[in-house]
């Protein structure tokens, strides 16, 4: 029952960190991190599977042994970030207590993206 259910979270928050990749306002790499201790957990072959996944792994290995996120994904995140927050205050959002927020949240994901050293490759 127990591998079950971290299989059952490992494939969530696989979910959401595939989702992330499209939407810079969820976090990949956080979620791909909790989806590999799950599988870790819950199933040996899906972890293997997921650290040697030719895209998602290296997200997960990048961040593992280097603590760094690379320089396109930092650049590119921050600019979809952006783009699609302006865009919403601008011409989505009326309440200025929206607009605030939704400013204080790509600052905070902004500063906490670019906190990380960058992975030189």
């Amino acid at each position: 029952m127990k591998k079950k259910f971290f299989i059952i979270i490992g494939f969530l928050s696989l979910g959401l960190g595939l989702v992330g990749i499209l939407l810079p306002i969820l976090p990949t790499t956080p979620f791909l991190l909790l989806s590999a201790a799950c599988f870790c957990r819950g199933s040996e072959r899906l972890y293997n599977w997921l650290i040697n996944h030719k895209v998602l792994g290296e997200y997960i290995r990048n961040f593992r042994e280097y603590k760094a996120i690379p320089l396109s994904a930092k650049i590119s995140s921050v600019t979809l970030l952006w783009a699609t927050m302006l865009y919403s205050i601008f011409f989505v959002v009326d309440s200025l207590a929206l607009r605030l927020l939704l400013g204080g949240i790509a600052v905070g994901v902004t500063v906490h993206i670019l906190h990380y050293k960058t992975l030189e490759k």
